[in-house]
């Protein structure tokens, strides 16, 4: 609108006021003296979403310098636009705003930054706002996408959203964490109290208790019931993902240089080490019957407990499913996406090319690549599990047919696993079934994913490293690795360290027969002690070895 842009000018207006603090306006006696009043400026705005012509008025400057740099800024903000009306507006939206609140004409340069990137140009824009906008353009994995809309929405628009985003500090994000770690320390006593209550509420003895102790167990269970449920409660690993997620948006608003300063960079959490692998022994076993703590978030089942659950399972249509996972370590996704094509049971050696996945999104299935380059590769395959595969292939063939046969749809996919009329197998029917069959086989629990862990294990237990684990799981780096297994590896560590010591032959130990006196040598220099007939010439102490024998 070039026509506003040149409607501007500086006047003159009086300010002068009578006994009772009024403006005397026009009968002011001094309006016939030409330099008499305040310098004020005039100038035309765009008009409103109504088309409405506004005016942009202030007055009460000191000097016609002082109005005509304030002229002038206005005047370069209102070139900013160009012919774009919808930007047009949003600046006139901002100047008549700043004319009502009298506050400060804004910076031409600082109103194009924020007219670039269609943030409110008054400088508003809170946490909230912009976290928001930043998903609207997000480009990353739509399973990335739901974690970041996790964290907005439950932590960070509830803790920060309402801070200006040019305004949010280290102290206002530390507040938040403080906040979350206080709510799960409040959650983990709630759930530790509802399970004290649950060993309080339960008869412990066999048979049906008395009288006595049915009404005490009664008013017991009232009290449970009364409880809240268990909740999960997030742990550091959680606090610093919602971190990464806060900080890579304050990123972005620093790139469209919205803000100069991430606050998320500077907090001070505590450390977020992965939760180690350990091995359900028995004692650990025993511990969670008698109250139904498990060790770790990462609990690993011994070769024989995983040799359970597969007897366990061979009833299941998916358990080749589990079986693929338990020895060679495929995640969920990469289980239920794998495409038959990409298996190659008939070459030397056999192998599963994991190239897809099938994730979920909320809750809708969608079918992606795996997410790190080092997760698409060939896993090699073993004769059993060759023979599980073509077994399961056997009788996917036969579901088919007599799916044809009775007149029902059959949907082909092409997919290795998959539901009963041949579509994709949503991924939770694979963990709900994996949990009815541990439960069946009244099992220590273990998640789906431990499944994978176990497979780490299992190269432990066939002789293989650290290193090994890293290719067998196709992790992109050794640390990983380590960082979740070594402990795990330590416990395996045992075995070899017993059999490395059982290899040395112990023929003393052997006869079961104590080191005799002359074994142990003298200490010190009193030659009175030493036998009348040794020979001083030569060394004081006979040598020997294990078997009892001189050396020669």
């Amino acid at each position: 609108m070039p026509s506003a842009r040149r409607a501007g000018s500086i006047y003159r207006r009086c300010e002068c006021r009578d006994a009772d603090g009024k403006l005397l306006g026009q009968t002011c006696p001094k309006l016939k003296r030409k330099n008499h009043g305040a310098p004020g400026i005039r100038q035309e705005l765009p008009p409103d979403a109504e088309g409405t012509r506004r005016t942009f008025r202030r007055t009460g400057y000191g000097s016609v310098a002082e109005a005509q740099g304030d002229l002038s800024r206005l005047q370069a903000i209102l070139d900013l636009p160009g012919d774009d009306e919808d930007e047009q507006r949003r600046v006139g939206d901002l100047l008549a705003d700043v004319a009502r609140r009298r506050a400060d004409i804004p910076q031409a340069a600082e109103v194009q930054r924020r007219l670039g990137v269609g943030v409110p140009l008054d400088g508003q824009t809170t946490v909230g706002d912009w976290l928001d906008r930043w998903m609207a353009g997000k480009k990353t994995r739509s399973t990335t996408n739901a974690g970041y809309r996790s964290h907005i929405r439950v932590h960070l628009k509830p803790h920060i959203g309402h801070y200006r985003l040019d305004r949010l500090s280290v102290g206002h994000v530390q507040e938040m964490f403080d906040a979350i770690a206080d709510e799960s320390d409040v959650i983990r006593a709630e759930n530790e109290a509802r399970r004290e209550q649950e060993q309080r509420a339960r008869w412990h003895r066999p048979g049906r208790p008395p009288a006595r102790e049915r009404e005490r167990l009664a008013a017991e269970r009232e009290r449970l019931a009364a409880m809240k449920p268990y909740r999960k409660a997030n742990g550091p690993a959680t606090r610093h993902a919602i971190r990464r997620t806060l900080r890579t948006a304050l990123n972005a608003a620093i790139a469209q240089q919205l803000i100069t300063f991430n606050a998320a960079k500077h907090v001070e959490l505590g450390s977020s080490a992965r939760p180690k692998g350990l091995l359900w022994t028995a004692e650990r076993v025993t511990r969670w019957q008698q109250t139904g703590q498990v060790p770790s978030p990462v609990m690993v089942w011994t070769p024989e407990q995983l040799g359970a659950f597969l007897d366990a399972a061979e009833d299941s249509r998916l358990y080749a499913f589990f079986h693929l996972v338990a020895h060679h370590g495929l995640r969920r996704g990469e289980g239920v996406g794998a495409d038959w094509s990409h298996v190659h049971l008939d070459v030397d050696p056999p192998r599963i090319d994991v190239l897809t996945e099938i994730v979920v999104d909320g809750w809708t299935p969608i079918e992606t690549q795996p997410k790190t380059d080092s997760s698409m590769a060939a896993v090699m395959l073993d004769r059993e599990t060759v023979e599980v595969l073509r077994e399961h292939r056997a009788r996917q063939d036969a579901e088919r047919s007599e799916r044809l046969d009775a007149g029902l749809p059959w949907t082909d996919t092409g997919k290795v696993f998959a539901a009963e009329d041949g579509s994709w197998l949503h991924p939770d029917v694979v963990s709900k079934e994996f949990r009815r069959i541990v439960v069946a086989a009244d099992l220590p629990p273990i998640n789906l994913r431990d499944l994978r862990h176990g497979a780490a294990a299992l190269v432990k237990a066939a002789g293989g490293d650290i290193d090994d684990a890293s290719k067998k799981l196709r992790h992109s780096t050794i640390v990983l690795t380590a960082d979740t297994y070594m402990s795990l590896f330590q416990e395996y560590e045992q075995d070899l360290v017993e059999k490395a010591a059982a290899a040395v032959p112990r023929a003393r130990r052997g006869r079961g027969a104590a080191p005799g006196a002359v074994a142990v040598p003298h200490q010190g220099p009193d030659s009175a002690t030493q036998p009348a007939d040794a020979d001083m010439d030569g060394p004081t102490v006979r040598a020997s070895t294990d078997n009892g024998q001189p050396s020669a």
